[in-house]
């Protein structure tokens, strides 16, 4: 059995506990202790002391993408424990932002790779799959093979082009036959994301956990054609898909 621990999200239903626009979750699989994503202040991490999650005892850390709501919280996460590597998606320097009516937003991570390098952490990236334990993984560079729509407020780099979040990742629990994929914001589209994982691991996705950057409610029937049978949607999904029960707190198990 895997467990799962929603440190952040936006919403919450423990007045204990600190909410904010981000996403980190606790993972304790049969084998490791890590966190995906990080959220944007830290208060994730004071959430996890107050939820009695010892996150000294935690191996890594993995970021979905590098959006200060999913990475920001990375520097105060080191504050706790010192981590001897991190995982993240191809191309995660690239720095973001998003068009205002004034002009750009500053929507990236607040840490650099020259700031790894300080820290003495080792950047692993995922551009493909990579294998945790034997229970979970890390898949990115999804194949774009159902039409999505990225918002055209979001750009990167010097040149402000339109992001095509190739550095997004998601991790993949195994859950009996078949697998739960656990996702930031899903930028890239949630179809594409699950087709990825299907054929990479050759399993079928029976849950999706976390955001997917929609409200639009045809996205959960697509999923359900794609053999998906539980909804755990928190954090940027639309309020018509959230999972009432999945906020800051929040514990899931996987088996």
């Amino acid at each position: 059995m895997t467990k799962l621990q929603i440190l952040i999200d936006d919403k919450n239903s423990n007045p204990a506990l600190e909410v904010e626009h981000g996403f980190s979750v606790y993972v304790e699989t049969p084998a490791l202790k890590f966190v995906f994503d990080c959220g944007h202040t830290g208060a994730a991490f004071r959430n996890a002391e107050k939820l009695g999650v010892d996150l000294k005892k935690i191996r890594f850390a993995a970021i979905s993408h590098a959006h200060y709501d999913h990475a920001g919280g990375f520097p105060a996460l080191l504050k706790i424990v010192k981590l001897p590597y991190i995982y993240t998606g191809q191309n995660f320097w690239q720095e973001k932002f998003s068009r205002t009516d004034t002009g750009y937003e500053y929507k990236g991570a607040g840490f650099t790779f020259q700031d790894l390098a300080r820290w003495r952490i080792e950047q692993r990236v995922c551009r493909d799959i990579v294998t945790l334990d034997d229970t979970a993984w890390l898949v990115g560079n999804f194949i774009r093979r159902y039409k999505f729509e990225i918002p055209a407020k979001f750009v990167r780099g010097e040149n402000k082009i339109a992001d095509n979040f190739d550095d997004e990742i998601c991790l993949v629990l195994r859950e009996g036959d078949g697998a739960a994929v656990v996702v930031g914001c899903s930028h890239v589209g949630i179809l594409n994301i699950i087709a990825t994982v299907q054929m990479r691991l050759d399993l079928p996705v029976k849950s999706v956990i976390g955001g997917v950057h929609t409200s639009d409610t045809k996205i959960l029937a697509a999923l359900e054609d794609l053999g998906v049978e539980r909804f755990a949607l928190c954090h940027c999904s639309g309020d018509n898909l959230r999972a009432d029960f999945v906020s800051t707190g929040s514990v899931l198990e996987v088996n």
